[in-house]
Formats: structure tokens, sequence, C-alpha cells
């Protein structure tokens, strides 16, 4: 897989990413085996992934740790980034979290230091003066922010440079495109894909909602009683199932998995720069890999495009997946 320049920083990073919230196990994702989140990153390494993100807050901490293990022997072939949560970002709160992650992820550098959510409460300046000062002390290497939308884009931009945005974007979640990835294309800020396969709706193996484990139906796309479902909209379960049978339909045509090409449509879309995958054993690594050498013609994305913009309009444009106008985090 060729590197790709992470914004205007010197960072080269791999296509296809790892995202390491799913090794976390539990409830939600299930049980994960140790041995086989370090035979992932090993294999992920081998593959040629050399981007992994993790966060403090993916179970309390135990991610960074996990993969702090996993890269003994071999932090020089990859570039890590986690996040800062929302409640640590007065700047005394960021050196002390800081300091915390670079403990657990047992290295003396973050290549990228994401704030996890924008703050209601601490300002952006505080927060970013903070980021800088441990920028020129070597602790980071490049600064980031996730889930920042329209308006908080340019709000933190103007207290300093960021280099990428984390982001939910996928083929049924295609909300960034109205007003934010407009703007990352602008200022060549780098779009990391999130949730590319949509909570499992893109793996092909769900052919209605009923399917669907209990844990992945709580975003818009379903309806309000679902379990755990907090936006209070209708949802669109007719709407986003009949998008995933016509992306069946082109990925027959063209000839490829679902899964691969569901990824591969992210990394043709504009300022995306790499595609965090969720990878939980070496199998899950090999599919990935062969998304991130995928190149879809012209024809495809244009169906691909097609195919899911009736789900797009109706989504709308606040890429808040559980929730919606007042219980949106996204401003």
């Amino acid at each position: 897989m060729q590197l790709r320049k992470l914004g205007n920083s010197n960072l080269m990073v791999s296509p296809i990413g790892v995202g390491f919230w799913g090794i976390v196990g539990g409830d939600y994702w299930g049980p994960q085996d140790e041995a086989d989140t370090i035979s992932t990153v090993q294999a992920a390494l081998d593959a040629g992934i050399n981007f992994f993100d993790t966060a403090e807050g993916y179970g309390n901490g135990y991610s960074e740790e996990m993969l702090g293990r996993a890269l003994k022997g071999r932090r020089g072939e990859a570039l890590i980034a986690t996040k800062v949560s929302t409640k640590n970002l007065a700047p005394a709160d960021i050196r002390a979290a800081c300091e915390g992650s670079l403990k657990r992820l047992q290295t003396d550098v973050i290549d990228l230091y994401q704030v996890h959510w924008p703050s209601r409460a601490v300002s952006f300046e505080d927060s970013m003066t903070a980021l800088l000062d441990l920028q020129r002390e070597g602790k980071i290497r490049v600064i980031g922010v996730s889930n920042f939308g329209k308006l908080d884009m340019p709000d933190m931009l103007q207290c300093g440079r960021y280099e990428a945005n984390q982001l939910p974007y996928s083929l049924l979640w295609r909300a960034i495109e109205y007003d934010i990835q407009p703007q990352c294309v602008e200022h060549n800020i780098s779009i990391l894909p999130y949730s590319p396969l949509n909570q499992a709706l893109l793996t092909g193996r769900y052919r209605n909602a009923d399917e669907m484990p209990y844990s992945r139906t709580r975003t818009r796309h379903f309806r309000p009683d679902r379990r755990d479902s907090r936006h209070g909209t209708p949802g669109y379960e007719e709407e986003t199932f009949a998008a995933v049978a016509a992306i069946r339909e082109i990925c027959a045509d063209i000839g490829q998995q679902m899964v691969h090409v569901a990824l591969a449509w992210l990394l043709h879309k504009p300022a995306v720069t790499s595609v965090l995958a969720g990878a939980r054993n070496v199998k899950h690594v090999e599919s990935n890999v062969i998304a991130g050498n995928l190149s879809l013609s012209t024809e495809a994305m244009r169906r691909l495009n097609e195919a899911t913009a009736d789900l797009k309009a109706k989504l709308g444009p606040d890429p808040d997946m559980w929730g919606v106008g007042a219980d949106s985090r996204y401003r």
C-alpha cells in the first residue's frame, strides 16, 4: 500500500489504519483474546499497515496498554494516534492525560494526538495552547481533532493548526459531505473515517434490521424503540436496507466483496487519507489490506454514490450517528 501524507505534516500513513476500539471486548464487541490482539498488530505491520488509532477512553486505557504491548520491539515501524477525552481538555488535565497515554503506550512520543470530542466547558484556545506546548516539548508530533463539526472546525483552526479530523463516514453515513468535507479539502486537513462499515451494516451479512446484533441498532438508521437508542427519530430502516441491497448488487456486478468495496470507496473520496478499520484477528487484517489496494472505476463510484444518495438526503447533514438536533454532539 502506498503511504499518504497526513495533512500538511510529515507523517506518512498507510491508507488503511487499525482502529483499536474493538479490542477492548466487553458486551458491545464481544470477547477478545489478548494473543489475538498481539498477532493482529504484528500481521498489520508485516502487511505494511503502519497507522494505529486508539484513545485513553477505550476501555479506560486498556486499548492503549494493549497497543503498547503489541508494538514492543517494533515501535519504530508504527505511527500511533491516540485521543484525549473531553473531560481532560483543561491545560493541566491535557498534560496529565498525555503523560498517562505515553506511559500506557510505552513510548516517549505520540505521533498524532487528537481531541476526542470538543469541549463546551473549556475554550478551544486553552486546549490548543496546551497541545502546542506538548508539541514543542516533543511529547506529541502532530495535533488532530475528532468529531469536530462545521462550526467547531474553523473555531479550533483559529487557535492553531491541526492536521486531521476523525469522523464517522461510510457509504451509509455521508453526512460530513455537506459541510465538513469541503472545509477539510480547502484547508488540507485529512479526514480519518471511523465506523467505515457502519456498525457491520456494510459487511454484507445482514439483510434486515431484525438480523442485526442488538448492540448495533442504536444509530439513526434504526427505529427509536431498538435497544439503547436515544435519537428519538423514526429511523430509516427501509431506506437503509434498500441501499445495502443496491450496494450488494453493485459488488456482485464488479466481482468484489462488499466489505472491500465499502472501505475502498472511502479511499476514493476527497480529503480521506486513511480509513480506520477495526481488526480483531489476522483474517481481518488480510481483508483490510485487499481493500486498501482496491481501485474502483469511475462508473462503480458513480453507481455507489447514486445507490446511497436517497439515504444520505434523508439522514441529513448532522454527523452524529446517535442523536440529532438538541441531542446532537456536533456543532
